[in-house]
């Protein structure tokens, strides 16, 4: 029987299947593999049938998860590679088209990077990662192999919905688990929409079902029920301190990829003009929504003034203080604190990820549109140095010391230790500053991006894990390594 046969009598079977209320043979599967008999499998409710990965209920979801698990271990590393390749294929050529709907619905960054973010996923690492380590010796022979967890539960931002899910998917698959997405609420419609396009190739090139699944209507209980279902061994979060905190409290093993607020150093050594134009590449990537972008500079006094004329020759534009006073008032809220506490900024949603023309009116004042990145000269203790705003301004401190920037920088980042980046030439400058702020990347001479392969050597992925410390996330992060040993025998010397 060909296999366009194959595929057309599976397909009609399962339908007719669904129409009787019987479960389809993946499900089937799992149900029977689910029996009740204590051997780590996934007991309870069938699974239910979703569309392409799209479900209402979350137990559905991670049943149906862990059906597409149990079909992808029978089918192999070849499965794996194939959907590997599905991803990588598909957003590349659907950058443009799922571009424009994440802008659309998000309403925050720009569409040539939202496409850029998207036809960049074929550097994110796949099965090639995953090498068994062998051993020797007069005892016998031991073979370490990376080993899937089985159904990831994962949690996307609102910054790079789709680009943050589609390397999500690569990793986990390519260790060999399904995954459950619980999308943030304001990208949700994107994330369930290239869930389901997908599936529906995975389905049609391998054959398994539900291999990704994710709740269409995502809420916080949606959230808290897929941490907390039995088929789900692995928690990956990209978002927030608040999903992060509230990952990192379920009881089960969390990869979390948290908030950051990198600082730039810029001493008198450095090639001020290279330093401008990096800085306008890093921090308008995207109008500053990644999470390494380029937040607050801290420049010798000494070339202050000359970085400053360099970033407006590169195309940055200056406001003033009264300007600058304007947009903060504009950027920020203050919300009183707990407990007596201080008040605490609340960021303006409404200018998050918004264009430097957008953020220039709110100052008071027209540039053109094709402007990329906004800056002025503050204080250390300004709120745009402070807060992690994900907006093209950079504020820009003087410091008299590389001493007292550095000091300044790792105050900025409040141990976050996710991102730091240095301008300059000498050597024991950017190694005291590696060894002061201890971040999870740190780069020299180049924009942010450089840190995630692009400009720089390296590979990509959209989840750097900071708070639980496995950095920037590949395959092998969401493998268990098991060890298997023979005792004296098959050692041939």
């Amino acid at each position: 029987m060909n296999a366009i046969n194959e595929t057309l009598i599976r397909d009609v079977v399962t339908e007719v299947l669904g129409r009787l209320g019987q479960p389809s043979a993946p499900a089937a599967a799992a149900a029977k593999e689910s029996c009740g008999c204590g051997n780590g499998q996934v007991s309870g409710r069938s699974v239910g049938r979703g569309k392409f990965g799209v479900f209402q209920d979350a137990d559905e979801a991670c049943a149906a998860a862990y059906a597409g698990f149990l079909q992808l271990r029978q089918k192999g590393v070849a499965a794996r590679a194939k959907v590997v390749e599905i991803v990588k294929t598909m957003a590349d050529a659907k950058a443009v088209e799922w571009g424009k709907i994440e802008l659309e619905e998000t309403k925050i960054g720009r569409l040539d990077h939202k496409i850029e973010k998207l036809k960049i996923i074929k550097l994110v690492p796949g099965v090639e990662w995953l090498h068994p380590d062998g051993r020797s010796g007069d005892h016998g022979i031991t073979l370490e192999e990376y080993t899937p967890f089985g159904v990831v539960a994962a949690v996307t931002p609102s910054t790079h919905s789709v680009p943050t899910l589609s390397g999500n998917i690569i990793n986990m698959v390519a260790a060999g688990n399904g995954v459950v997405f619980n999308a943030h609420p304001g990208a949700a419609k994107c994330a369930a929409m290239a869930v389901r396009e997908y599936n529906e190739a995975i389905e049609r090139e391998t054959g398994i079902e539900n291999l990704v699944t994710i709740i269409e209507q995502p809420t916080l209980d949606s959230f808290k029920a897929i941490c907390h279902h039995e088929a789900v061994r692995l928690l990956c979060v990209t978002g927030g301190p608040g999903v992060v905190k509230a990952a990192m409290q379920v009881g089960k093993r969390a990869i979390c990829a948290g908030p950051g607020n990198p600082p730039v150093l810029v001493d008198d050594t450095a090639c001020m003009k290279r330093a401008a134009r990096l800085l306008i590449q890093g921090a308008a990537y995207d109008n500053n929504l990644l999470c390494i972008g380029e937040k607050e500079v801290f420049a010798l006094e000494t070339i202050a003034d000359e970085l400053m004329a360099e970033l407006e020759k590169a195309g940055a534009v200056r406001i003033n203080p009264a300007q600058l006073d304007r947009l903060t008032k504009e950027a920020f809220s203050l919300k009183e604190g707990q407990g007596g506490g201080c008040p605490e900024p609340v960021i303006n949603r409404a200018l998050l990820g918004k264009d430097a023309s957008v953020l220039a009116k709110a100052a008071g004042l027209n540039v053109p549109e094709k402007t990329e990145l906004l800056f002025a000269e503050t204080n250390r203790e300004h709120l745009f140095v402070k807060e992690e705003q994900m907006m093209p301004f950079l504020p820009i401190v003087r410091v008299k010391s590389v001493e007292e920037g550095i000091e300044a920088a790792k105050v900025a980042e409040h141990n976050y230790k996710h991102t730091s980046i240095i301008h300059s030439h000498d050597v024991e400058h950017m190694t005291a500053m590696a060894r002061a702020l201890d971040t999870t990347l740190f780069i020299k001479n180049g924009p942010c991006m450089a840190g995630l392969g692009l400009g720089g050597e390296g590979y990509l992925s959209y989840s750097v894990a900071t708070p639980t410390g496995e950095g920037v996330t590949n395959p092998k992060t969401f493998c268990r390594v098991r060890r298997c040993v023979m005792v004296d025998n098959l050692r041939i010397y």
